[in-house]
């Protein structure tokens, strides 16, 4: 059996007229992807409308090589209190933490969470996404000094506590370029995982 990750949505989204933002729905749906067939990847604090578009955006992608997952207008806490997991069996994904993640974690934790706020491609300085978290007492662990976006935590996470890789010796494009056209591209501050595809392309 898996991993389980959680992403807990930190915004009030009830306003959203039906659904995430396009490039949240991208986000969560790499995700995914990046956890692989044994995990389960749950989304929770959404909104309900927010809860049925990303439910049925997730049901396209299918395939074996999917993690499973679940959406929840429910928080982390109810959660983990309907399943009966306790909160030291949870690693927060905590940027302030003391210590880094190791692939030993795994043996100790079951469940990673990671925060999740609006932030459009190449917010800077980055927003604090495990601010409402860190006060209620999950065990922290961190990834590096180095922003990733939400996607990019989970994948490094899996890296190292189901591929037992150590945090080091994980290779990262740091501070990549995204090109626009000829003449306009930007530097994201933050590192993404080096084999990922960074010829990206954004609507705003």
């Amino acid at each position: 059996m898996g991993y389980t990750y959680v992403i807990e949505h930190m915004e009030e989204d009830e306003a959203t007229p039906s659904s995430l933002p396009p490039w949240v729905e991208l986000e969560y749906s790499h995700m995914i992807m990046l956890a692989g067939p044994a995990a389960q990847v749950q989304f929770t604090q959404l909104s309900q409308k927010s809860c049925d578009s990303l439910q049925n955006k997730l049901a396209l992608l299918g395939g074996g090589a999917t993690a499973s997952f679940g959406v929840y207008t429910q928080s982390i806490l109810d959660l983990l209190g309907d399943q009966s997991v306790p909160i030291s069996k949870v690693c927060l994904l905590d940027p302030k933490a003391d210590r880094k993640l190791e692939p030993e974690d795994g043996r100790e934790f079951d469940w990673f969470l990671f925060g999740a706020r609006y932030s459009r491609p190449g917010d800077d300085p980055p927003r604090d996404r495990t601010s409402q978290l860190r006060h209620l007492g999950f065990p922290t662990r961190h990834l590096g000094p180095v922003q990733m976006t939400t996607d990019t935590a989970l994948g490094v996470t899996k890296r190292v506590i189901d591929d037992k890789t150590p945090l080091d010796d994980i290779p990262y494009v740091e501070f990549p370029t995204i090109q626009f056209n000829a003449r306009e591209s930007v530097e994201m501050p933050f590192k993404e995982l080096l084999h990922e595809d960074l010829n990206k392309s954004f609507d705003f």
